[in-house]
């Protein structure tokens, strides 16, 4: 599943979801990167 995250204040990542981390965070792969970040809220 595709998500999309924040990194910062204005960069975006999204790639396949990986696992949510206890802080609330959650963690996208991208190709052979790993990224955390915040979740984007899902659109109504």
């Amino acid at each position: 599943m595709l998500r999309t995250i924040t990194l910062g204040s204005c960069v975006s990542v999204q790639g396949e979801f990986v696992r949510t981390l206890p802080d609330g965070r959650i963690q996208v792969r991208v190709g052979p990167r790993v990224y955390a970040g915040r979740p984007v809220a899902k659109a109504a």
